[in-house]
């Protein structure tokens, strides 16, 4: 009988009705405890809370639930300290700590009871849970994250108040604007990211343990007590859905897409602005490159990369749509990949929204060409529209008329602040003052 029992803690849990064992090549394929072991503390604190959910409704012992979660308890403590070894042959997490309990209660004579955490329950509801689990935690620390470089663009607000720079539509000048404005929008752009990572937190809030494989189970189960203790708002209530969808993965990586590709857009401004050409900031030594061979080269790689790996999770975007879009319900093997998308996805959006933060924190802005280019190309020439529309002049006619005026400075080299009393009033009666009269009232 021991010997029996020996063999049963180390067979896979689905080999009872094969006749050979897997091919080392297949296993090898099939297998995903090299990555899916991020999930081990998910799932062992699942399986507690499945298995004190078994004895409440009487499937097994309160003593056998009890000595479960005792070993159980253990393995977790272990596995947050590091101290499992996780093994190729039993292919992924689930039985990787199944056969780490089986061994443990192996040992003190228990392994009948330890074949018991099982009952009412599937791989395929399990990894559901515990990806929702580990979803949950990841996206409020990429919220915190988001959070991080709001927080950076705060402190660059506050150090320029009133200092303007140039707008720019179709990467032309356009029209003066706050630099506060400008840094602000980023910050809107961040802000919905929060709102859409809360949004999804929302949608991924519900349980799926209790759908088995599919198709529940005839056994009593109490799913809202499992849900209320795994920290859940509800059950998912449709058995084929609970193991199925994955609708929770492919909107966080859309949200994780669409945050990359604000701070790309973001670094993008960042890489202009530091170049001679624009010139508008001076980028802290810390946070800057130099050329291996041009030894006046300092290169933006912080923003360069960032802007970089936006690729990378656009591209995990495409894989899990691409992954989800002919399955056939309920659970199939292609969803395993899901799980180095997510994986990928956290450490390359933490990573770049924590880097980003201090490289915020610590460029300068150039005050004195912000103040000469927020002047210079014509760029004030909405203001003298205005100026005319606010004395009765149709839109219309005004704008002609200052086009007018622009095209006059340009064939006579001449600034549109230069411009005489004389000459305005060659182009309006309106114009009652020299242009830089008029337009100083502007920049106060």
């Amino acid at each position: 009988m021991e010997k029996k029992e020996n063999n049963m803690a180390k067979k896979k849990p689905w080999e009872g009705r094969f006749s050979k064992s897997l091919d080392k090549d297949v296993q090898e394929f099939n297998n995903s405890i090299s990555f899916d072991k991020k999930l081990a503390s998910y799932d062992v604190f699942g399986s507690i809370i499945h298995v004190s959910q078994l004895s409440k409704v009487g499937l097994i012992e309160e003593s056998e639930s009890a000595l479960i979660i005792k070993y159980l308890t253990q393995i977790k403590a272990d596995v947050e300290q590091d101290n499992i070894t996780f093994l190729d042959e039993f292919e992924d997490v689930h039985m990787n700590i199944e056969h780490i309990l089986n061994t443990r209660m192996e040992e003190d004579g228990l392994l009948h009871i330890a074949g018991k955490l099982h009952t009412a329950r599937s791989r395929n509801d399990q990894v559901a849970l515990d990806t929702k689990l580990y979803l949950k935690d990841c996206t409020v620390k990429i919220i915190e994250t988001i959070k991080l470089v709001i927080s950076a663009i705060d402190g660059q607000i506050e150090d320029n108040q009133g200092v303007r720079i140039p707008g720019y539509t179709h990467l032309q000048k356009a029209q003066p604007i706050l630099l506060s404005t400008h840094l602000n929008c980023w910050q809107e752009m961040l802000k919905r990211d929060v709102k859409r990572f809360k949004n999804n937190l929302e949608l991924i809030n519900y349980s799926p343990l209790g759908a088995g494989a599919l198709a529940g189970t005839t056994l009593n189960l109490d799913r809202e007590f499992t849900a209320k203790e795994l920290g859940f708002a509800g059950v998912v209530e449709n058995t084929m859905d609970s193991v199925s969808d994955r609708d929770y993965v492919m909107d966080f990586c859309s949200a994780c897409a669409t945050f990359m590709i604000h701070l790309s857009r973001i670094c993008e401004e960042l890489i202009l602005w530091s170049t001679s050409e624009f010139k508008f900031i001076h980028i802290d030594d810390a946070y800057a490159t130099g050329s291996s061979l041009m030894p006046n080269k300092k290169n933006p790689d912080v923003p360069e990369l960032i802007r970089g790996k936006s690729g990378r999770v656009v591209g995990n975007l495409t894989s899990i749509l691409v992954i989800m879009k002919s399955l056939p319900l309920a659970y199939n093997k292609d969803m395993q990949e899901d799980k180095e998308i997510i994986f990928d996805n956290e450490k390359t959006v933490i990573q770049c929204g924590f880097i980003l933060s201090k490289f915020i924190a610590n460029i300068t802005f150039n005050l004195e060409k912000l103040a000469q280019d927020t002047k210079s190309d014509f760029i004030s020439a909405t203001y003298i529209v205005d100026e005319l529309v606010a004395k009765k002049v149709p839109f219309r006619d005004a704008h002609h008329i200052v086009g007018n005026i622009v095209k006059y400075c340009n064939d006579n080299n001449k600034d549109l602040w230069d411009l005489t009393l004389e000459e305005a009033q060659n182009f309006n009666p309106h114009l009652d003052r020299d242009m830089k009269t008029i337009l100083s009232k502007y920049y106060k």
